[in-house]
């Protein structure tokens, strides 16, 4: 059986492989930053067009648009459309996923004698305006696509839309690609800066056990060669049955990040030469989904956290969460970062008997009877 080819028109303009270059630009456009530039500026110059333009999200009275311009526009040109002009364009409401040119929904008289073309696109030198309006489904915003021409070109003829046509489909599944990306990544950036902002460093490993990701604060830990460091591109311990501990729990964790494992998690800490307090570490698998062992990808995840820094977020997080009050949220702080009941009783100034007491009605809330139980699951809270 043969695969029939797309049947472009038969002007020989277009190829095969410039359809073949656009559609791969289309489907590389989510991952540019702005996304479908490349794609814009090949598009433009193929069909000799003006300008193109992908506009994201439409303007509206309180906000601007979103779009990606290819051609001679500036940033003067871009707000007078959102500030004015926006609200004057005739030419959009298109049944969606549909290629139309501005002569097919408005008489041409009545287009020359708009506003918008008037005193806006007129001083740019467009006149010809194609254009459809994209949506994924019907619950999602309408994303428009233009392509306008100059007042020297002639008409965009029946194969220029064809070739809007055929790319259509591409465009549209780009732009779902791009829009779940746009999530993954809000939510990425999300959970990134809370964990920042709680002075959690965290080291991503490969299926090798290399590091692959590594954020500030585990930069900055590492920096002081101070229990552990970077050695290459994987982590060491300073004393050898600590860094034979790491190493170890590294295999494990790497072990169980398959489908049909369990995953591993497990909590240690690293003695720091300095004499400071030592280091509070967990060490996770990174599960894969079904599919997701195809390609290289994070395996396992460090966390990091340095006793010695005082958390004020971590620690409101943690009296809300249980319920505590401030005094025994203060002692529950000091104990996570590895002071000693007596240590901490002087360091809150109060005596060994109130941090007894406090201890209980603590152990009380969170459901615990060991101190080490507890310091898990605050770890565990801040870390997750």
């Amino acid at each position: 059986m043969t695969v029939k080819e797309p049947e472009l028109p038969a002007e020989n303009r277009f190829t095969l492989d410039e359809f073949s270059r656009l559609v791969g630009l289309v489907y590389r456009s989510p991952f540019e930053s702005p996304p479908w530039k490349s794609f814009l500026d090949h598009l433009r110059e193929l069909l000799n067009a003006s300008f193109v333009a992908m506009v994201m999200r439409p303007a509206t009275l309180d906000r601007p648009s979103i779009m990606v311009v290819s051609g001679p526009t500036s940033v003067v040109s871009i707000d007078q459309f959102n500030v004015r002009f926006s609200q004057l364009d005739p030419f959009v409401n298109l049944p969606k996923n549909q290629v139309f040119s501005v002569t097919e929904v408005i008489r041409e008289e009545q287009w020359l004698e708009s506003t918008i073309y008037r005193e806006y696109l007129k001083h740019l030198d467009v006149l010809h305006v194609l254009g459809a309006d994209l949506s994924s489904t019907e619950d999602d915003p309408s994303c428009r696509f233009r392509i306008t021409g100059s007042h020297m070109r002639p008409l965009f003829s029946e194969h220029d839309k064809e070739i809007f046509r055929l790319l259509l489909p591409h465009i549209q599944q780009s732009m779902t690609m791009w829009s779940r990306m746009d999530h993954i990544n809000i939510e990425r950036h999300l959970f990134a800066g809370t964990v920042e902002r709680m002075q959690v460093g965290t080291v991503t490993l490969d299926e090798n056990g290399e590091i692959m990701m590594i954020n500030a604060e585990a930069q900055a830990i590492l920096d002081q060669k101070d229990g552990i460091r970077r050695v290459g591109n994987v982590l060491k311990a300073e004393y050898p049955g600590e860094d034979a501990l790491l190493q170890q729990l590294t295999s494990s964790a790497l072990a169980g990040c398959t489908p049909r494992t369990q995953a591993f998690i497990e909590s240690f800490s690293i003695t720091r030469p300095s004499g400071r307090n030592k280091f509070g570490m967990l060490i996770r698998s990174i599960e894969a989904g079904e599919w997701s062992d195809a390609w290289k990808r994070p395996k396992a995840v460090v966390f990091f956290r340095d006793p010695e820094h005082q958390d004020t977020m971590s620690a409101g997080v943690v009296r809300r969460l249980f319920g505590l009050t401030q005094a025994e949220t203060a002692l529950t702080m000091h104990l996570v970062n590895g002071l000693t009941l007596d240590e901490a009783a002087e360091r809150l100034n109060i005596s060994r008997n109130t941090a007894r007491s406090h201890l209980k009605l603590i152990f009380s809330k969170m459901g615990v009877a060991r101190q080490a139980e507890l310091v898990r699951i605050v770890l565990n809270v801040v870390i997750y």
